[in-house]
């Protein structure tokens, strides 16, 4: 792949999947209200708007 050249980018890719993985696990407090089908995108929402 292109992408992934260096150790780093791969780290970057490998700690965002795990980040993913674990909001839809339901592991933070972000969307846990949400349906699971809609517990990323609300998750992101709750993101944004927090600063």
């Amino acid at each position: 792949m292109r992408g992934l050249r260096t150790d780093r980018t791969a780290q970057t890719i490998i700690a965002g999947h795990a980040f993913m993985q674990n909001l839809r696990r339901g592991h933070y407090e972000l969307g846990l209200d949400a349906p699971r089908g809609l517990r990323v995108a609300t998750a992101f929402t709750e993101l944004t708007g927090a600063s």
